[in-house]
């Protein structure tokens, strides 16, 4: 019996390697057995969680190949080493230097901020504040926050804005044009002889919390 469930045990294992990622229902067609013991098994062999689609997908613990933050995506299926989405957020935050942005958080976790963020406006190990018009979340400890509240500081500080003549002739050039991305505004201000950088208007909508269309690509 054991050497049946042995040789069951690596030929699902060799199967879902192929496939990486699996869902519990196909667990338990590649096991022959019910769900209750596939979840015995998931539990045993200490595999991990998907933190997006609504935690389906299962990896077996050896395959996943975490990047710096602690997370590894297959296709659109994403997993932390630090657990459920809750657990991720939070270590992030708290691994962060300035804490993080809605929108970082975002790209972070590959996933639209507003379809999750809205959970952790009032977690007691989170601190929400707004700057520049966005949403910044610090860890709630006031020794980190502290810190990362000054390290946020100086990376504003540190962006540098166009001059004011160059803000206006932004602003004008944007209202005027409300269709162009930052590649065709910069290229229209240069040929009113106002030479800007994308970065350079990048910087002030960020620092205004403003959003510019982003430039559509010529069609190949």
């Amino acid at each position: 019996m054991a050497d049946t469930e042995d040789r069951t045990t690596k030929k699902t294992w060799k199967a879902w390697r192929a496939r990486k990622v699996i869902t519990i229902h196909e667990l338990t067609n590649l096991l022959g057995t019910s769900l209750p013991t596939a979840r015995r098994r998931l539990k045993a062999w200490n595999c991990l969680t998907s933190y997006n689609k609504n935690g389906r997908y299962y990896v077996l613990p050896d395959v996943p190949q975490f990047d710096d933050h602690g997370l590894w995506h297959y296709r659109d299926v994403s997993f932390s080493r630090y657990g459920n989405l809750t657990q991720t957020l939070i270590q992030l935050v708290r691994d962060s230097h300035g804490g993080l942005s809605a929108s970082e958080l975002g790209e972070l976790l590959r996933l639209n901020p507003r379809s999750f963020l809205w959970l952790f406006r009032n977690h007691p190990d989170l601190k929400r504040s707004r700057r520049e018009g966005r949403f910044v979340y610090f860890a709630a400890k006031p020794q980190m926050y502290r810190e990362q509240n000054e390290q946020r500081v100086a990376m504003d500080a540190s962006k540098i804005l166009p001059s004011n003549t160059e803000t206006v002739a932004i602003l004008v050039e944007t209202i005027k044009h409300p269709e162009f991305g930052i590649r065709q505004l910069c290229a229209n201000l240069k040929r009113q002889r106002i030479a800007v950088s994308e970065q350079d208007v990048t910087n002030l909508f960020a620092h205004h919390g403003l959003v510019l269309k982003k430039t559509r690509r010529s069609p190949s």
